[in-house]
């Protein structure tokens, strides 16, 4: 499928991305003199680059993923060669793990992807649910916007940090400068943010849309919801922290915070639309 929409979301949250960006460097730029762009441009070179690699071993590491075997698990891998196919990307790494509560995330990017489910998410869906999962995550890839998220990400790390540290050099109090620039940073970061959330969300929408299209039908899907939001909600602790539930098909955390900066739609509303 063709997702204009998610596109132009991307190319837009993209701009001003680079605009926060262009306007830290000038920043810099004034501060340290022209002499300084070299290593200002190299070093956001390797600050994201760093980021990405980084944030999709920690994702990994932070549910303790484990390699699916397919000898164990041969209908999963089945199901996700045949999906792949369907979808012309390149099967990517299943991995399975232990997170408190069903659910699945996929990171990586196309050509070399990760789908990691959890246990708990075999033990409560059936077959066909399982499926819609996969082809949801599957999606994510196909789309590309798993790598936006974990940039925009990153991009947000690097802006608070700079933003801290701009305001502890700027004071003479060493104790009040350092508190005032990790709360400035804090905002900063949460700020920029705002723009890739605005994607996150949207991509929840066209994964769905998009697994519906290539399992024949959103029923599955539509069920697969409910069964783990019911199943999260008797659940108080997990194994998925907060950057990593932002990838994940639902997100269990149930914190004030969380519930303001919404990584996911309702999921009354994703049920809604996959059965429309």
């Amino acid at each position: 499928m063709q997702h204009t929409g998610l596109k132009l979301r991307m190319a837009f949250v993209g701009t001003v991305l680079f605009g926060f960006y262009s306007a830290l460097a000038l920043v810099a730029l004034s501060v340290f003199g022209t002499g300084v762009w070299p290593f200002v441009a190299v070093g956001t070179l390797l600050f994201v680059g760093v980021q990405y690699k980084i944030g999709k071993w920690a994702a990994l590491r932070s549910v303790g993923a484990q390699d699916m075997p397919e000898e164990e698990f041969r209908e999963i891998h089945r199901m996700v060669e045949d999906l792949s196919e369907e979808m012309d990307i390149k099967k990517p790494k299943l991995k399975l793990a232990r997170m408190g509560v069903p659910n699945a995330f996929a990171t990586g990017r196309k050509g070399a992807g990760v789908v990691v489910v959890s246990t708990e998410l075999l033990q409560v869906l059936e077959p066909d649910e399982v499926e819609a999962v996969l082809a949801h995550e599957l999606a994510h890839i196909k789309n590309r916007d798993v790598v936006t998220m974990v940039v925009g990400q990153s991009i947000a790390a690097m802006i608070g940090i700079a933003i801290q540290w701009i305001v502890i050099l700027a004071g003479d109090n060493a104790i009040v400068d350092w508190v005032l620039g990790w709360l400035a940073g804090m905002v900063a970061q949460m700020l920029v943010m705002v723009f890739v959330l605005a994607i996150s969300r949207y991509r929840e929408y066209v994964a769905d849309a998009d697994a519906r299209q290539y399992v024949g039908s959103g029923d599955p899907l539509a069920r697969a919801l409910k069964k783990i939001q019911v199943t999260s909600e008797n659940v108080d602790d997990t194994a998925i922290d907060s950057s990593t539930a932002a990838l994940c098909i639902f997100d269990s955390d149930k914190s004030f915070l969380r519930r303001i900066l919404a990584t996911h739609p309702p999921v009354e509303k994703r049920i809604e639309r996959l059965q429309s």
